[in-house]
């Protein structure tokens, strides 16, 4: 963060400062701003946020002792360090982070970058963050810090030294993007997709979308909205953005895509495609696995042309990653047993993405598992969903389906009845039943998926068998 006194912060969080020797209002901090006690080092702001299942005030004494030199709390703490004590320490981490994006784009040349989509948000912000490095200090969200103390804090990493900021806004709401974009007003919006993904918690598809174009709405007017031109839900958000005076930049493989790609083949090794930009095509070779983050590379791609960067600079950057993060269609294994634990999060787009890159990778005498969990936060959809995603596994001619959990039950039963039979699906009630089963079932030739929601933590028998095959 950049240097701030203790009183200037106490004013811009609208807080009670409450000081221990030997600090003054005019003490000087600058360190790193967070809800975990863990990232703490010396000259750290603490924020004691109260949760569902523990509350910050109990670690102040660890963030101390970690080198925390204010804690901002809602109510006094008996700790021997500077507290500022407000009503909501939510509340104040945003405005926090307003104040301090506005101070560092007012003293210089920072470009913000917000990300929004149902699927694909970490992968572009990985691949935008990979392209912007090179160009100059980049700030970007650490795994998916995307919510509403995710996305402050990310913001708050930035120093009069930065010049790109690039941040990931996820929707626990209607109106949670809107808030969130609402803090930095970025120069570019980028929308990747409308899907099913959190569709349970909004009502609906539309209004997921709805939620996904208040990004384009807290954007700043003379900006840029990047948009999925595939997605008609999202193409249709450039109205939104011409009306506020915004430039529009499409990515795509249709005609109309200012960023589009050609000719897409997916092997094991990754995708390979030719990008179109301005007329002049180049080849892409994307070691990420899966045709599905062609598009996420097709929006970063246009997102850094619309910040100056060429599209074969940004493209030789973005042929040097071999994944996108970690658990996102991460090889692991060995060429005998491959393992592609792609488990930290899951909707029926991305599942369906993922079934279909299992079954393109797979070659002659090769045999496709799936190890599959359930997908989270679809609500009354949830069932017809697990429905459709058995149904796809089967007719991909997924030759082992191996079902985890009860809430994945569905998924099994469809399979099933689609004509899945003499135990090409099974299912099991946790992961150590399926890390038995899996650990004698699978053999030479075996090219592995392991697919679920984050809530599920199927990974981490991703990572049980990325070692013992390894």
């Amino acid at each position: 963060m950049i240097a701030l006194s203790l009183a200037e912060i106490a004013a811009i969080i609208g807080g009670e400062l409450r000081l221990v020797d030997p600090d003054t209002a005019d003490t000087v901090v600058d360190g790193v701003v967070d809800t975990d006690s863990r990232t703490m080092t010396e000259g750290s702001i603490f924020v004691a946020k109260p949760g569902a299942e523990t509350d910050g005030h109990r670690f102040v004494g660890n963030a101390v002792a970690a080198g925390a030199a204010l804690a901002i709390v809602e109510h006094p703490v008996d700790e021997n360090v500077s507290q500022i004590v407000v009503a909501d320490v939510v509340a104040a981490l945003a405005a926090l982070a307003r104040e301090v994006v506005a101070r560092v784009r007012a003293a210089g040349d920072l470009k913000i970058v917000g990300i929004t989509g149902s699927n694909g948000k970490t992968t572009t912000k990985n691949f935008l963050a990979r392209i912007l490095a090179d160009e100059g200090e980049t700030v970007s969200p650490i795994n998916s810090y995307n919510n509403e103390v995710g996305a402050p804090v990310t913001m708050l990493r930035v120093t009069y030294g930065t010049r790109y900021l690039v941040s990931e806004f996820g929707a626990a709401a209607p109106g949670s993007i809107a808030h969130l974009a609402g803090l930095v007003e970025p120069d570019v919006a980028v929308v990747l997709m409308v899907g099913m993904a959190h569709a349970g918690g909004f009502g609906g598809i539309e209004a997921t979308a709805k939620a996904k174009s208040e990004l384009v709405a807290a954007a700043r007017p003379d900006g840029t909205a990047v948009l999925n031109i595939d997605d008609p839900r999202v193409a249709a958000m450039r109205e939104l953005a011409e009306s506020r005076g915004m430039s529009v930049v499409g990515f795509g493989q249709s005609a109309a895509a200012d960023v589009r790609a050609h000719d897409l083949v997916v092997t094991a090794s990754g995708t390979t495609c030719e990008i179109e930009v301005a007329g002049e095509r180049m080849p892409l070779h994307l070691r990420v696995l899966g045709a599905h983050h062609v598009n996420n590379a097709m929006a970063a791609i246009a997102a850094a042309g619309v910040l100056g960067v060429p599209a074969s600079d940004a493209i030789a950057r973005l042929e040097t990653l071999d994944i996108a993060e970690r658990w996102r269609m991460q090889p692991m294994g060995n060429d005998r047993v491959r393992i592609i634990n792609d488990a930290y999060n899951a909707s029926p787009d991305s599942m369906a993405a993922a079934l279909r890159t299992l079954a393109q990778i797979t070659g002659p005498g090769e045999r496709t598992v799936a190890v599959l969990g359930a997908m989270s936060e679809l609500g009354e959809t949830a069932g017809e969903e697990h429905d459709r995603i058995g149904l796809l596994a089967v007719r991909l001619n997924i030759q082992r389906i191996v079902v985890v959990g009860p809430e994945a039950r569905r998924l099994y039963i469809s399979a099933i009845g689609e004509g899945s039979w003499d135990s090409e699906a099974v299912h099991f009630p946790d992961q150590d039943a399926a890390f038995e089963y899996l650990r004698t079932e699978l053999r030479d030739g075996d090219r592995v998926l392991v697919k679920s929601s984050n809530s599920v933590g199927l990974r981490h028998l991703g990572d049980r068998l990325g070692e013992l095959f390894s």
